[in-house]
């Protein structure tokens, strides 16, 4: 058998590396006891390590023996152990310390109890932002505001329903985020909006089932859409650049920053921590024009004082950074959000922050308030 060192690309084998790193560290564990259990041979050991990257790639071939005798003399033999496993973690990309990481985040908690009186109101909770977004090596003075709001979902297309009672089966509650920036950029505007779906169950459905990412500017726009599907997400954009164009792709074992800004509603418990590989946020990677592709990245979340948490992704290979801080009791409202990285053109584009910062915040039926008498409501969240 065959392991490939290098992935053919690394968006079409996220989850045999991950099935890669859990059999590294399953061997790092036997490494360090000393023992085999008993309903597991070395060779099946070998077996799951070796079929882990199978299936094709190209690249630099590693020949690794495979029988039971060859690796239960590799196991008595300390060194030559210790270089298998240190190829074994390169070829995985990530540390055992990655894969503990990612399992816990796929642990689900449910959502908290008191998510139904609060979410069920018929009402949406909005929020209003001062923002000062980077872009073009300036910070630029706009509004966000974040829209959340329960809806029914169809789980085979991926739209709301509009039977819900009839749907049966393919009903999903899910809480929807509706997230939007707009700035100035000298003359011409920038208008971004996302649209976040996650079902409010995440023991049961613990991934968002889509997002949608539209930015308009007087240059042109983009468009961005992930589906969820058994293995990944199916992923769909549209875009004026010509090295973007009309790109279509499928990303395995994903978990993708924008489910993040839904997770810390539902359950900021369920967020992932430690090292790890995400797909990174799609406001961010159509502003930088950055490829779809998994990033690694540290994951943390920790207290910041005054009833506040922080969760915070450092992507190192991005340079980049941001910190969500959210109340740290239920309903965990977001109370703003910094995010820093190179902005601008060239190797010596400045390192940036954009900031966001809470200005109003309404419990609202906006749906049923868009007649000209209901404009006042747009100065009550400070958009006017």
């Amino acid at each position: 058998p065959v392991l490939n060192a290098h992935r053919r690309h690394q968006t079409q084998s996220m989850s045999a590396g991950f099935r890669l790193r859990n059999s590294v560290c399953q061997l790092r564990q036997y490494y360090a006891t000393g023992h085999m259990p008993s309903n597991l041979s070395m060779s099946a050991v070998g077996d799951k390590l070796f079929a882990a990257l199978a299936g094709g790639s190209s690249g630099t071939s590693i020949y690794l023996p495979t029988n039971e005798v060859t690796m239960n003399r590799l196991m008595r033999n300390r060194s030559a152990l210790t270089l298998l496993l240190g190829i074994l973690s390169a070829a995985s990309s990530v540390s055992c310390a990655q894969a503990e990481a990612t399992a816990e985040a796929r642990a689900a908690q449910p959502a908290n109890p008191g998510f139904g009186s609060y979410w069920y109101q018929g009402k949406a909770e909005i929020t209003s932002y001062q923002l000062e977004q980077a872009r073009y090596g300036e910070v630029h003075p706009g509004h966000a505001v974040l829209i959340y709001v329960t809806e029914d979902f169809s789980r085979e297309k991926h739209v709301k329903l509009d039977r819900p009672r009839a749907a049966g089966e393919d009903r999903v509650p899910i809480l929807k985020l509706n997230f939007t920036k707009s700035f100035n950029t000298g003359i011409y505007p920038y208008s971004m909006m996302s649209s976040i779906f996650s079902p409010v169950d995440p023991v049961n459905d613990p991934r968002m089932l889509k997002s949608t990412t539209t930015s308009q500017e007087w240059c042109g726009h983009t468009f961005t859409q992930l589906n969820r599907e058994a293995d990944g997400y199916r992923i769909e954009q549209r875009s004026y650049f010509e090295a973007e164009g009309d790109e279509n792709l499928t990303l395995e074992g994903v978990i993708s920053e924008d489910e993040v800004w839904t997770t810390i509603r539902l359950n900021p418990a369920n967020l992932p921590t430690g090292r790890l590989q995400m797909l990174p946020g799609s406001m961010y990677a159509r502003l930088r024009h950055v490829p779809f592709g998994l990033r690694d990245v540290e994951a943390k979340l920790e207290s910041a004082g005054n009833g506040l948490m922080a969760y915070s992704l450092a992507y190192p290979a991005l340079d980049r950074t941001l910190t969500i801080h959210y109340r740290a009791e239920f309903p965990y409202e977001i109370e703003g959000w910094v995010e820093s990285y190179r902005s601008g053109f060239g190797s010596s584009a400045p390192r940036l922050t954009t900031r966001a910062t809470k200005n109003e915040r309404l419990l609202n039926d906006y749906w049923n308030n868009n007649s000209l008498s209901h404009a006042g409501l747009r100065g009550e969240l400070g958009l006017e």
